[in-house]
Order: C-alpha cells, then sequence, then structure tokens
C-alpha cells in the first residue's frame, strides 16, 4: 500500500525505526509505563508547618484566622460498645476464632488527615490529604540552593 501524501519524521530514531518496522512507544502515553507515577522511585517527605491560616466557620469567626495544626489519632476503643461486647461474648469459651480476621491488606500507605484548631474560638475541623510514606510536622523548610543530606 502506498499513501497518497507522505509526512516527513520529526528525528532520525523515528526515521529509522519507520523503515525497519519496529514500533516506537511514546515515553509518556506507553501502556507500559503508568503516566500517573514518576518514573524514579523517589519518596517525597510531605513536610506541614504547625500553624496554617485558613478559613474558620465557627459561629463567631467565620473568617481567615490562625489555626493550630496537629495530626488526627484514633481514639481508644470503648470496652463496652455493643459490637465489642457481642464479639467478647461469641470469643468466650471453647471454639477458638469464631468471626473471620482480615489478611488481605492491599495498601501499603494511609491517608495523612490533619486537624485544625482556631486560634481564637477553638473551633475544631479536619483536612484529609493524599496518602504519602513519609509525614512531617513542623520540620524544618527547604532553603534555596542548599546541599542535599541523606
Amino acid at each position: 500500500m502506498f499513501r497518497k501524501y507522505f509526512f516527513p519524521p520529526k528525528d532520525h530514531v523515528q526515521a529509522t525505526a519507520r523503515l525497519s518496522g519496529s514500533i516506537i512507544l511514546h515515553p509518556v502515553r506507553s501502556p507500559f509505563v503508568n503516566a500517573s507515577r514518576p518514573l524514579a522511585d523517589n519518596h517525597k517527605m510531605v513536610n506541614i508547618p504547625k500553624t496554617r491560616r485558613t478559613y474558620c466557620k465557627g459561629k463567631t469567626c467565620k473568617k481567615h484566622t490562625p489555626h493550630k495544626v496537629t495530626q488526627y489519632k484514633k481514639g481508644k476503643d470503648s470496652i463496652f460498645a455493643q459490637g465489642k461486647r457481642r464479639y467478647d461474648r461469641k470469643q468466650s469459651g471453647y471454639g477458638g476464632q469464631t468471626k473471620p480476621v482480615f489478611h488481605k491488606k492491599a495498601k501499603t500507605t494511609k491517608k495523612v488527615v490533619l486537624r485544625l484548631e482556631c486560634t481564637v474560638c477553638k473551633y475544631k475541623m479536619q483536612l484529609a490529604l493524599k496518602r504519602c510514606k513519609h509525614f512531617e510536622l513542623g520540620g524544618d523548610k527547604k532553603t534555596k540552593g542548599a546541599a542535599l543530606q541523606f
């Protein structure tokens, strides 16, 4: 088959590939490379300052105020919750483990949740960040032209 129009290749690599009949995979649009992930395996640390000036939804404020930032932590489970009482009753006696134990964990990271507390009215709200492997609260800021430390 002959083409009606001939478009010259953009560079030498495409020209030689077209002549040899091999397939060129675009580095970004390749089906074998996930475009959303970087090619290098470099995990960046997320560093959040301990104070943030953001909007407060409290009844007294309703404006931008400084907030104290902390990382959300799960509270201790109550031993008197209905599910815990039911589970303990079922587990008691002979018979081993009565409920299924989940083993197929797929995620390697958790989403970081920030707890913001208004310094004016003490209103508290939560803000979910994206997933990250390393999270730091109030760490040293990067300085321009500073050498990398390992």
